[in-house]
């Protein structure tokens, strides 16, 4: 009787000795973020947004908001420097679409990407400037060939892709892959990037999973059907730009694990802006599954 009665009276105490914690999230000035592509054969594709508060309220019009016009960007290739242009494009009559990009019809102003050279990226805005750096590479690692093998699934309907794949000899050969079905739009893996620390000087055999919409990743399959016509973007990239996905990647796959170590996200933008400017040396591969 006496070991209960100190038991409620320290429980007393213990709730009598709670206080109310108001927490205020800090808000961060927004950093400018850099989402940029250039591959061989093709002009610089460059959109400018601003970052929003992870506690901020999420809408069309709050993104819409955050996207960048008016700032100033030249494209210098190791021999000329050209400025870039900006483009509005509306997209189903929701919001207009904002990127940067070379004058394709002046062709003083036009640049398209090469293999095996480097590209530097110069931004102008809010009375600030950022760089980045970016290199097409020689395309080296590529599909020998592509094929597809039953699942060992109960549905018969769904196959595995399958992809001959050979390495050069020397580590740092890096690649992102990507795939559309049924001329849809080229979508990039779960885990898109690799490098050959394992596979080096190597012809090897791999599982190719069908590329995620993570704007929609309800009812994602890694598999893919009989009848589909599926096409594989194959693109080698850099150090940089492998590390930057690679990290990203990571990033998504860990959101909202509690025990997920955290992460930093390798942008190659300076001046504490976010993203990244990459370069693509790109293959395109297809397939007809048949039914």
């Amino acid at each position: 009787m006496k070991n209960t009665f100190w038991l409620f009276l320290l429980s007393v105490m213990a709730i009598s000795c709670e206080k109310t914690i108001n927490v205020q999230p800090e808000i961060q000035e927004p950093l400018l973020v850099v989402d940029g592509i250039i591959e061989d054969g093709q002009p610089p594709y460059v959109i400018l947004s601003k970052s929003i508060n992870y506690f901020s309220s999420f809408s069309p019009d709050v993104v819409a908001a955050s996207v960048v016009r008016g700032a100033n960007l030249t494209l210098n290739d190791g021999t000329r420097t050209v400025n870039l242009k900006e483009y509005h494009v509306p997209v189903l009559g929701l919001y207009t679409l904002t990127y940067y990009s070379t004058d394709t019809t002046n062709a003083a102003l036009n640049m398209l990407g090469e293999q095996e050279k480097t590209y530097t990226l110069s931004i102008g805005v809010d009375n600030r400037s950022y760089t980045s750096t970016t290199t097409i590479p020689k395309l080296t690692k590529t599909i020998d060939s592509l094929w597809h093998e039953p699942t060992r699934f109960s549905d018969t309907s769904r196959v595995w892709l399958m992809a001959k794949i050979t390495d050069p000899p020397g580590l740092g050969n890096y690649i992102r892959y990507y795939t559309s079905t049924n001329n849809g739009n080229f979508l990039p893996g779960d885990n898109s990037v690799h490098d050959d620390q394992v596979v080096d000087g190597t012809t090897y055999n791999v599982t190719v999973e069908q590329g995620k919409d993570r704007n929609n990743g309800e009812g994602h399959r890694r598999s893919f059907g009989r009848g589909d016509t599926v096409t594989v973007k194959f693109a080698n990239i850099d150090k940089a730009t492998y590390d930057f996905w690679r990290t990203l990647e990571f990033g998504y796959q860990s959101v909202g694990n509690p025990f997920a170590s955290p992460v930093r996200v390798l942008g190659n933008v300076n001046n504490g802006a976010l993203g990244a400017f990459c370069g693509y040396a790109v293959q395109y591969i297809s397939l007809i599954i048949p039914k």
